[in-house]
């Protein structure tokens, strides 16, 4: 029969779907590769992670003997929980589809959780103490500037650091480097965000614009960050993973997706939170 599904085919319409999705959360998670990366293993659930504190060096002299300075961490535990998503494929749906049905639903599980680990993430900023904006006035270049100049102070290399913003917040700094897309005196940053819309660095920090943030109950009212990338931490327990089972009598199969991993805070004061309002709706 020309239409019969076999073992076979199923084992290719999922290795498929996995290849898919697992591409598709690579690319499509911003916020995964811009943080400290851990893996659980070895049983439990949970990874404590040792916070160390600056160590101070000091003057000594000549044949004098140094004083002992005590090394003692604190610790920071991250929680693995599970995220999921599932869909049932009727033998007719698979069968009769027009398009490659195992490509569009690995794409679907990988933007999912792609974006569930990415809102998991960004919602971590909110915990930042220092923040700058008050969710009433619209982003700047400045703003920028000085967040540099608190993670400076704080002794960190800017070019390790990251700002993340809503599209629409965005727009209202690309509108400011180019003073309202018209700036006739304009350098190569700001050339190039009248190009392509790509904001690139300011003052050492790459910036980039994700719409996985949600408002704060206020259209246009979304909080960023300017962070070092030691700042928020991923804890992977189980990278996307996908299973299924059979419904014989539903003539169909349960496609499952699912991935465990944990978010935390590392060190508050290497993160500064953007709260801003966007001048367009």
């Amino acid at each position: 029969m020309a239409n019969e599904t076999t073992s076979s085919t199923l084992s290719e319409l999922y290795t498929e779907i996995v290849a898919e999705a697992e591409f598709v959360i690579q690319e499509k998670s911003i916020m995964k590769n811009l943080v400290k990366n851990y893996t659980i293993a070895g049983g439990g659930k949970s990874v404590e992670v040792p916070i160390y504190s600056a160590i101070a060096a000091a003057a000594v002299g000549e044949a004098t003997d140094l004083s002992n300075t005590a090394v003692n961490p604190t610790s920071v535990t991250i929680t693995a929980s599970e995220v999921g998503v599932m869909t049932t494929l009727t033998d007719l749906a698979r069968n009769s589809s027009p398009r490659n049905v195992a490509a569009d639903i690995g794409r679907l599980f990988g933007e999912g959780i792609a974006k569930k680990m990415d809102q998991d993430l960004i919602a971590l900023f909110d915990g930042f103490s220092t923040a700058l904006g008050d969710g009433t006035g619209a982003i700047s270049a400045a703003v920028l500037f000085n967040a540099a100049s608190t993670l400076r102070a704080a002794g960190l290399p800017v070019d390790e650091c990251y700002c993340i913003l809503h599209p629409k917040i965005a727009y209202d700094l690309k509108a400011n480097l180019t003073n309202t897309f018209a700036n006739s005196n304009g350098n190569d940053l700001v050339n190039e965000a009248l190009r392509s819309g790509y904001v690139g660095q300011i003052a050492g920090i790459k910036v980039f614009e994700t719409s996985n943030m949600s408002d704060t109950g206020t259209a246009g009212d979304y909080k960023g960050a300017v962070f070092h990338k030691d700042a928020l931490a991923l804890a992977m327990m189980q990278d996307i993973k996908i299973e299924t089972q059979r419904d014989a009598s539903l003539r169909a199969d349960e496609i499952v997706a699912t991935a465990v991993y944990g978010v935390g805070e590392l060190h508050d004061s290497y993160g500064v939170e953007l709260h801003y309002d966007s001048s367009i709706q």
